[in-house]
């Protein structure tokens, strides 16, 4: 878990004062991990490498999931769908997936109005897996 974190640390490179807290949600033996990420904190360098456009309306919402296999938890490779809506608009998500060493996650880039609310909606599929869960989620934007 350690290793996971410092990988996703690595890619977004946070400031303190930006760092958003990662949170997660068990599906069965899956651990879906999530955040949601304003573009401005991460590093020009970084962001360019990734094809993601910097500003203060864009962000990020950035995924993996682990499988939970006797002690230790395994990351795992998902087939996923998913959308962002505010009250008036939705969006499809294009999702990338990110492979460093063992880690692997998925990010997707959305623009939003300062202190709107998002919902967000994604279907998953771990590679493994044999069926497929639905993730939601309801986050508050701020533009920095």
């Amino acid at each position: 878990m350690i290793r996971y974190l410092r990988y996703i640390s690595a890619l977004l490179l946070f400031t303190a004062v930006g760092a958003a807290a990662q949170q997660s949600e068990r599906f069965g033996p899956y651990e879906l991990h999530y955040s949601v990420v304003n573009t401005t904190f991460l590093e020009p360098r970084v962001a360019s490498t990734y094809g993601i456009v910097r500003g203060k309306n864009r962000a990020i919402l950035n995924l993996a999931v682990r499988e939970h296999v006797g002690d230790s938890t395994r990351p795992r490779s998902m087939l996923l769908q998913g959308s962002t809506r505010d009250l008036i608009t939705a969006q499809a998500l294009e999702f990338q997936e990110v492979r460093e060493g063992e880690a692997v996650y998925y990010i997707a880039e959305f623009r939003f109005i300062n202190e709107e609310w998002r919902f967000f909606t994604v279907d998953f599929r771990p590679e493994g897996a044999e069926e497929t869960f639905r993730f939601e989620l309801k986050h508050q934007l701020y533009e920095h």
